[in-house]
């Protein structure tokens, strides 16, 4: 379940999610807690936007015209700036894993997106065996913790998101609980 929080998130935050995508979310099972109010919260926003307006959402905040209003990446949430230090620590990390950048890939290591495929590809053993907990953990705390939940509080609070606003409740929760359950592990 773990690992298909991490999916979904990568999903959601890689690019605009298509219609299939939203069809499937507007039905999502979702309980009284939390995290499942979150869920549906996020269900019932999938329910009214249609794709072309979740589509020109995501670009306003993501990518933008000149700029966007958020930048979902490490170095610029810990640095202020682009391209630095958590992306090289990031990059060796990366390495030490036997993972790599692909060609394809336009945005760098350091985008939530491409942190939450990373975390999702090491619990599920998509570089190998899956990574033992205590690993998991080591990453999450180096290059996660320190600013993700930041990051989905600013797209809770930023005036243009719509859709986008339960996307970053369901993510700051779920970075709690990663936080929580990691330390609980410990």
């Amino acid at each position: 379940m773990r690992g298909d929080g991490y999916a979904l998130l990568a999903t959601l935050l890689r690019s605009e999610p298509d219609n299939h995508l939203l069809d499937t979310l507007a039905v999502a099972l979702h309980d009284g807690t939390e995290f499942g109010t979150a869920i549906g919260e996020l269900a019932a926003a999938a329910a009214v936007h249609p794709q072309d307006a979740v589509a020109e959402e995501f670009h306003t905040l993501f990518i933008g015209i000149g700029e966007s209003e958020l930048k979902p990446y490490a170095s610029y949430y810990l640095t202020g700036f682009m391209y630095e230090k958590p992306l090289a620590r990031l990059r060796a990390a990366l390495a030490d894993l036997g993972v790599a950048k692909s060609d394809e890939t336009v945005e760098p290591e350091d985008h939530i997106a491409a942190l939450c495929e990373t975390m999702c590809a090491l619990i599920m053993g998509q570089f190998g065996a899956p990574m033992p907990i205590a690993d998991q953990k080591a990453f999450f705390d180096t290059h996660i913790r320190p600013w993700a939940t930041l990051f989905f509080q600013d797209l809770e609070k930023t005036p243009s998101a719509s859709f986008y606003r339960p996307v970053g409740t369901v993510g700051r929760l779920f970075m709690q609980i990663e936080s929580q359950s990691f330390e609980m592990a410990a």
